[in-house]
């Protein structure tokens, strides 16, 4: 999504905007995530790790086949307020299906809401560096692949339940 939006051309001053609010979403999505995530997977009990998995499979399934991320980068360059708010939510929907899991996991969810944020900040700034020297197919086979990725997380997570 970055690319996308670096690929628009963006001023100096948009590109930190951009790269804040990408950075605050991914960090803050997890967190929402594992707030809903910890009640649902207490009262679920023994499903919960297939839920988590579910939730894995279906963000990556709605990644290959969802919304266009030339309509999103344009509508979040262009867009102030509410808008924002959720584009935010839509480009960082991933993260918060990780926070559901992170509950399960047992990590320290405040090292990993950092981490993700540092990585976050990382791949936005260079994402809106590298997005117009990158064509649209390099760009769309990433996203493809981070989505098999998620898919394949959340099968695997299955399997090694069931073994």
């Amino acid at each position: 999504m970055a690319a996308a939006v670096g690929a628009t051309g963006l001023g100096r001053r948009d590109r930190w905007r951009i790269t804040l609010l990408f950075a605050a979403f991914e960090a803050g999505m997890p967190l929402v995530g594992l707030a809903v995530g910890a009640p649902v997977a207490h009262a679920v009990g023994g499903v919960a790790d297939y839920l988590a998995a579910a939730a894995l499979v279906a963000v990556g399934v709605w990644m290959l086949v969802g919304d266009d991320d030339e309509d999103r980068a344009q509508r979040l360059v262009a867009g102030r307020g509410l808008a924002v708010v959720g584009l935010g939510v839509a480009i960082s929907v991933d993260e918060l299906a990780i926070g559901f899991g992170l509950g399960l996991t047992g990590l320290p969810p405040v090292a990993v809401v950092v981490a993700i944020a540092v990585q976050a900040f990382v791949a936005v700034r260079l994402g809106l560096a590298f997005g117009s020297r990158i064509g649209e197919r390099w760009r769309e086979n990433a996203e493809r692949l981070a989505a098999v990725a998620l898919i394949g997380l959340g099968a695997f997570l299955v399997v090694e339940r069931l073994a």
